[in-house]
């Protein structure tokens, strides 16, 4: 941990010196609610979302606030390591041309449905069943913004695939529709909070127990969704490298709430841009587009209610970035690390390495969070 504020009703533990205005604004409106239990956790990637910051972690006694797990609900990350220990530039290109074929990016979805046992199980919630038909054509597509496919060199000597995805447009529908109505609920109610971005419900309403069973639908499409594209990887590379075998799959979601026991009580722990970091739990915390990633194992610290940050963390605004980067200053760092990269024009500088922070001093800030256990180098990106 870095500092503590204790301006406010409750304090706000940082693990990061360099925390930028808005965000830190929005961690003091975090700390002001009156629900909040123990303190505001601000992990090392912090930056400025909406109602809450990414990187925050924030329990509650008996409510739960959509914003405070954002409009990506499950969002997170799959890695696995395969038993190569080296391969060839051209192979890899051959690769990375079979998964574009095989995993839509951006935008793109399947042309035909795909099957999945857990939308016959789906709840017969309004905004889930208006999604259901759209979601099995997204099912095992990656989507865009930050989201990103990685073949990687692991400091254990193995080659790793990585990805980052979501629950397309499951989440960012059930975040709008539950945040419109905790605004409701908190109007009807003359709630008096630092912002309305940060509406919320107690967990005892009929809302707030259906917003809950939404974003574990959501949570469980996410998972799916990233199981389907490590399997499109997996064949990817199984028609190039037939004696390949891969490893254990390594899962973990960064946009959640969930019930937890910490300091003797069961409370309501968000996690918005943070993972879990219980104490010997696998983790994975990825870098910017040409940096290194990690496979961490948590300690279990009870200050950051045992989480750890979810990847570097953005130092730009994706317009700012556009503005500000210079494109070959960008591709030439990625070209000089020989990496295979996905910086084509001015408007991939939204994903550049220089739009995020140093995720070396991202680590050494949460030292007493995780371990490292492989540094993951890259070797080949694909972006949406």
């Amino acid at each position: 941990m870095r500092k503590v504020i204790d301006t406010e009703k409750v304090p706000i533990k940082l693990w990061l010196d360099d925390i930028e205005e808005g965000a830190l604004q929005q961690a003091k409106n975090l700390a002001n609610l009156p629900f909040v239990f123990k303190w505001i956790a601000i992990m090392p990637d912090s930056h400025q979302g909406y109602g809450m910051p990414i990187g925050g972690v924030m329990a509650t006694r008996d409510v739960i606030v959509p914003n405070a797990v954002g409009v990506d609900i499950g969002c997170g990350m799959c890695a696995v390591p395969t038993s190569l220990r080296n391969i060839e530039v051209d192979v890899l290109k051959n690769i990375m041309k079979k998964i574009r074929d095989r995993v839509p990016l951006g935008f793109a979805h399947h042309k035909e449905k795909v099957p999945w046992e857990g939308f016959s199980q789906a709840p017969n919630i309004p905004v889930i069943q208006q999604e259901l038909d759209a979601a099995r054509y997204q099912l095992g597509t990656l989507g865009g913004g930050n989201h990103f496919i990685e073949i990687q060199q692991g400091s254990d000597g193995f080659l790793w695939i990585m990805v980052h995805s979501g629950s397309r447009n499951f989440g960012l529908k059930i975040a709008r529709e539950y945040h419109t109505k905790a605004k409701s609920w908190c109007e009807k109610r003359h709630v008096t909070m630092p912002t309305k971005d940060l509406s919320y419900f107690p967990f005892e309403t009929a809302e707030a127990k259906e917003y809950f069973e939404a974003m574990n639908f959501a949570l469980l499409f996410a998972k799916e969704n990233r199981f389907r594209i490590i399997a499109a990887l997996q064949e990817s590379f199984v028609s190039s490298v037939p004696q390949i075998s891969f490893g254990e799959i390594i899962n973990i979601h960064h946009n959640y709430a969930a019930w937890e026991r910490h300091f003797r009580e069961n409370v309501i722990v968000h996690r918005k841009g943070a993972t879990s970091a219980l104490e010997g739990q696998i983790g994975l915390i990825p870098g910017s587009q040409g940096t290194k990633s990690y496979v961490v194992k948590g300690k279990g610290n009870p200050d950051s209610f045992m989480s750890c940050s979810h990847g570097a963390g953005r130092k730009m605004g994706r317009k700012q970035a556009q503005r500000e980067l210079t494109l070959d200053a960008e591709k030439k760092l990625l070209d000089d690390k020989g990496i295979i990269h996905a910086i084509r024009r001015p408007s991939d500088l939204d994903e550049a390495a220089g739009a995020y922070k140093d995720i070396k001093t991202v680590m050494d800030n949460q030292r007493d969070l995780v371990d490292i256990v492989v540094e993951l180098s890259p070797l080949g990106v694909i972006k949406g």
